[in-house]
């Protein structure tokens, strides 16, 4: 039963959701509890399920420590502060905002705030993820997929780092893009703010400003070929994209460091050769490991689709792909990069395989039962804080410390690569020789020093009288704590699974 009013706007009396005011509010509850909500809740599940076992990361500790003297002291600091051998040394301070958030996380609960904070940033890049893949493929069942491809290479780097939150903002920058180009061009004026927030959290904003300009560079063509195909922008959409693009480079110089900090990506990857050529994160792939294998099916799977199934390939999905596979060939941690820009281009050219979710079968009930489950899982599965100290116990060197104070060693410590952070952060009466910092100690030579006195390529006795080293805490497996007991003057003091302690028995030369 329907009646026209005068401006012939009808209204029909028999839909209960026009005419009782909870049908809008059960709209909303049955978007809250909707499929693609239910799919998210799994989503998070096997984020938490994942980050609840990688607390101890050893760049989380210097981290922490830098975030707690800009919490204190409410400077953000530009020179070294926590070793002796690059002490007071330039350094440009890229990562100072996330740095604050996690001291601020371990302020408000220890080791378990930091690890909630860390779930949620995990559970963010995935259902972001999500949400990306489901706006691009129209497609929110295959999206699921999609998220899942994601996660695979964003183990690479889910840790309490600087990185995740990066990976974060990329997902982001991505979501504004298309919404921007689908809908409206005003979702493009995000994009400044967004990298204002981007330089002081993370130097993948670089990677950023690429992918933008490689999408504006993308709408410039218009052509078909076989199955590569250009689309034409709106005039009015490329305009503003450009706009909002220059905006960002703009909004780059709102840092603490300038066009020292904007510029600092391009130094690391064109005058940090040792730090490149030696931390394992920066080598190259390996395509017969298992994260390579994944990489290559999901090459595989795309271009068989275009053989195959005749499935259309877009110019700028294009430019994406090889910008992500060259990204992901030449350093194992960019992995997590080529699953974000791959995973939505993969989940489009499948959308057809299987059928779209419809919102008009959906079962808010079971959706809800399932979001319970995910949740009451979560909170289960999330570590207590002996767990957390049991993490940082396994892998950091806890006992050796103890032993450390316990017998008032002094003078100058030479400390394990993946030592140096947790020292910072647990030992600051012991400046470290050298951390996870490596961009600092590669500008102040160091970084060269340490890898040959670490390789043998130098005699081990001429780093250690340079810098007057009087004790060493050395990792177990390290290579060099076979050969320190080979060398006159040096004595072991202590070991345990993780560590060994060494100490000099004969005076020091002068340091230099």
């Amino acid at each position: 039963m329907s009646f026209t009013l005068a401006n012939s706007t009808q209204v029909d009396l028999g839909d209960p959701a026009k005419r009782v005011p909870g049908g809008r509010l059960s709209k909303v509850v049955r978007r809250i509890f909707s499929f693609p909500v239910a799919l998210s809740g799994l989503l998070s599940v096997l984020a938490v399920l994942t980050a609840r076992a990688r607390f101890n990361d050893p760049d989380l500790w210097w981290h922490l420590k830098t975030g707690q003297f800009i919490w204190t002291t409410h400077t953000i600091p530009q020179v070294d502060l926590f070793s002796f051998t690059a002490l007071h040394h330039a350094w440009i301070p890229h990562e100072w905002l996330f740095q604050a958030a996690i001291y601020a996380a371990y302020k408000a609960g220890g080791f378990s705030g930091l690890m909630f904070l860390f779930c949620c940033m995990a559970v963010a890049v995935l259902i972001a993820g999500y949400a990306l893949c489901s706006m691009y493929a129209q497609n929110s069942k295959v999206a699921f997929l999609g998220a899942l491809t994601i996660f695979v290479f964003a183990t690479t780097g889910f840790s309490i780092r600087p990185q995740l939150l990066g990976y974060l903002l990329l997902i982001f920058e991505l979501i504004l893009i298309h919404l921007g180009r689908s809908r409206n061009p005003r979702w493009f004026f995000a994009l400044p703010p967004l990298f204002a927030l981007w330089i002081n959290c993370h130097g993948s904003f670089f990677m950023g400003l690429i992918v933008g300009g490689a999408l504006l560079l993308s709408s410039l063509f218009w052509f078909e070929s076989g199955l590569l195909i250009a689309e034409p922008w709106n005039p009015r959409s490329r305009r503003t994209l450009l706009l909002s693009l220059v905006l960002s480079a703009a909004a780059l110089l709102l840092n603490p460091a300038g066009i020292k900090q904007v510029l600092y990506p391009l130094d690391t990857l064109l005058h940090q050769p040792i730090n490149l050529g030696s931390i394992e994160e920066w080598q190259p792939l390996q395509l017969n490991s298992q994260r390579g294998i994944c990489f290559l099916a999901v090459l595989a799977a795309i271009f068989l689709l275009v053989a195959l199934r005749k499935t259309v390939l877009y110019f700028d999905e294009l430019i994406l792909l090889v910008l992500g596979v060259w990204l992901a060939g030449s350093h194992v941690r960019l992995l997590f990069v080529f699953g974000i820009l791959s995973a939505p281009i993969l989940t489009r050219m499948l959308a057809a395989s299987w059928e779209n979710y419809e919102a008009s079968s959906d079962r808010p009930f079971a959706n809800a039962v399932l979001l319970a489950f995910a949740l009451l899982t979560m909170v289960w599965v999330f570590p207590s804080v002996q767990n957390l100290a049991s993490q940082v116990e396994e892998q950091s060197p806890v006992k050796a410390l103890a032993f450390i104070r316990a017998q008032h060693l002094s003078g100058p410590m030479l400390n394990e690569y993946q030592y140096g952070g947790y020292l910072i952060w647990a030992a600051p009466e012991h400046p470290v020789f050298i951390d996870g910092r490596a961009d600092l100690y590669e500008w102040a030579g160091v970084l060269e020093q340490f890898s040959n006195w670490a390789t043998l390529h130098d005699d081990p006795n001429l780093l250690l009288d340079k810098y007057g080293v009087q004790f060493c805490l050395l990792s177990a497996q390290s290579p060099m704590a076979r050969v320190l007991p080979l060398l006159h003057g040096w004595k072991s003091l202590y070991s345990d699974q993780n560590s060994i302690v060494f100490q000099r028995i004969s005076p020091a030369a002068t340091a230099k």
